[in-house]
């Protein structure tokens, strides 16, 4: 398919050069590549021409972390609904986390999802395979055969691994596969089955509460380990000042160890929890790592400022409403992100000078993409043809219709945000569209 898209805007930066200064051009793409990028006229026979209206052009995103749920769950989500709530979001390239039924443990799942995304078409995603058999932190599955299904990393999300010595042998292979281990850092000694942040409003509502050690004693081991095995370890979704500080420690070290933060743990934190009725907080504010306390959230914002921070993930992570509609003591933890990651950073930080446009889609493509080995995130002619188109000058507000998900479990629904997302383009191929 040949396609031209006309009259967008994008930075110089986005187009393999330097500066923050907007350009207006035309793309056209062949074959699901990029061919051509001009601010002239672009001559041709074109299948199809769309007329971009000036909106923002940029590189698909790409988000290390999602929970697409099928096989097995695909009430919550599918590998289908989750592709199209990425597409909405502008996303082409998401990380499938491997808490599926059954796990992802085993090469045969790992396969299905891979096949299944391709099936689908809408967006890449990626599978990862679990760290520990049934995510039960004791044994450790094939990792070399899970690679060569399509696993592009391991982790047990969702499930911090318990014991020292499992996640030591887990690094040691890991390493020697050149595979990175993504950790759902939770020492569940420390985190008692808690359901929000230990803190003042855990004890005002009575509710067990989860200490922020139970997050920094095991990026605090991961990274000592990563020390000694040279593993490649990575912090999923980073939540306290302690853990922050342990990454920058072992950045300074030149450890090879990263990090990404959701953009609740930048926005939200713990006393922005509100009440669904007397005495009952909201359950779709439940998460884990939960929204912690707000000096946790400053520091978090302080981290993707000085770059400590490596990517935005939106660790997307659908329910049913019959699941959330309960206690927030019994409610899963999990919210959805796809949809509205990047309108929240976009708004929250960008367009109040926090940080430039470049800087973030860099966070939510180019950066997010490397921790993976992935290229991707600029738009130069000969590279995949993902794209999207984004409308950063109107305002637009989040409804429980708005979203492609099977799911609604957000805490953001309500807010009026920028950067709208009007088109996305996956290796070639409009799979959404706003215009």
């Amino acid at each position: 398919m040949s396609l031209l898209i006309k009259n967008v805007k994008t930075t110089k930066y986005l187009l393999g050069n330097s500066g923050e200064d907007f350009v207006s051009v035309n793309i056209s793409l062949k074959d699901g590549i990029i061919d051509q990028v001009s601010e002239n006229e672009i001559q041709g026979d074109f299948k199809q021409t769309i007329d971009g209206l000036g909106y923002f052009l940029s590189p698909g995103l790409c988000d290390p972390q999602v929970h697409f749920r099928e096989p097995g769950l695909e009430y919550k989500e599918d590998i289908e609904s989750g592709s199209r709530a990425a597409a909405k979001g502008g996303f082409t390239t998401v990380i499938s986390m491997p808490n599926t039924s059954p796990t992802a443990d085993n090469p045969e799942t790992v396969a299905f999802m891979w096949n299944k995304s391709r099936e689908v078409g809408i967006c890449r995603v990626f599978p990862t395979g679990a760290v520990t058999h049934g995510l039960k932190g004791e044994t450790l599955p094939d990792y070399k055969a899970m690679k060569d299904a399509g696993a592009i990393a391991l982790t047990d999300d969702g499930k911090g691994v318990q014991k020292d010595h499992v996640f030591l042998e887990a690094m040691k292979q890991a390493s020697a596969l050149k595979m990175a281990i993504l950790d759902h850092s939770e020492d569940e000694a420390l985190s008692l089955g808690g359901a929000i942040h230990k803190g003042a409003i855990s004890e005002k509502f009575d509710l067990k509460g989860i200490d922020s050690d139970s997050e920094s004693s095991h990026v605090e081991r991961g990274c000592l380990l990563s020390a000694e095995t040279g593993c490649h370890y990575h912090v999923l979704h980073i939540s306290t000042i302690k853990s922050i500080n342990f990454v920058r420690e072992a950045k300074a070290k030149g450890l090879r160890v990263t990090a990404e933060v959701s953009p609740h743990h930048l926005l939200l934190c713990d006393e922005d929890i509100p009440l669904r009725s007397e005495n009952d907080l909201n359950p779709n504010w439940k998460m884990n790592p939960p929204l912690r306390s707000k000096e946790d959230r400053a520091e978090c914002v302080k981290a993707l400022l000085d770059g400590t921070i490596d990517a935005v993930a939106t660790d997307h992570a659908p329910h049913a409403p019959h699941e959330k509609d309960k206690h927030i003591s019994d409610a899963p933890f999990g919210i959805i992100g796809l949809e509205t990651a990047f309108p929240l950073v976009y708004s929250n930080f960008v367009k109040t000078d926090k940080i430039s446009l470049n800087r973030c889609i860099d966070l939510m493509s180019k950066q997010a993409a490397e921790l993976f080995g992935l290229e991707m995130g600029r738009l130069v002619p000969g590279t995949r043809a993902d794209l999207a188109l984004f409308d950063l000058d109107r305002s637009f507000e989040i409804t429980p219709e708005f979203f492609a998900s099977k799911s609604k479990n957000s805490p953001f629904i309500g807010q009026k945000l920028y950067g709208e997302t009007k088109l996305t383009v996956f290796e070639g191929n409009i799979v959404f569209d706003n215009l």
